[in-house]
């Protein structure tokens, strides 16, 4: 679940500077995810995360957009084991 996660948030690349330029902020949303089953919860972890980084703010919506993805891959892991 992780691996397939982290690929996720990799791919996102919210800034467009290169997906290898998120590697703590990836590691602190997984994190998240391991406790947060709830989508808006998980996006306003997001969004604090990558703003606290950047400095930049990112639209709800788009974070939102995302913790779907990451939830989704997390009920699915879930339900294979």
């Amino acid at each position: 679940m992780n691996k397939a996660a982290i690929k996720i948030l990799e791919d996102w690349d919210p800034f467009n500077i290169g997906e290898d330029s998120y590697e703590t902020e990836t590691a602190d949303v997984v994190a998240a995810l391991q406790g947060i089953d709830d989508p808006s919860q998980l996006a306003k972890v997001i969004q604090q995360v990558y703003e606290h980084s950047f400095e930049q703010w990112i639209p709800f919506e788009k974070c939102v957009e995302i913790s779907y993805k990451l939830i989704a891959i997390k009920f699915e892991a879930k339900c294979i084991v």
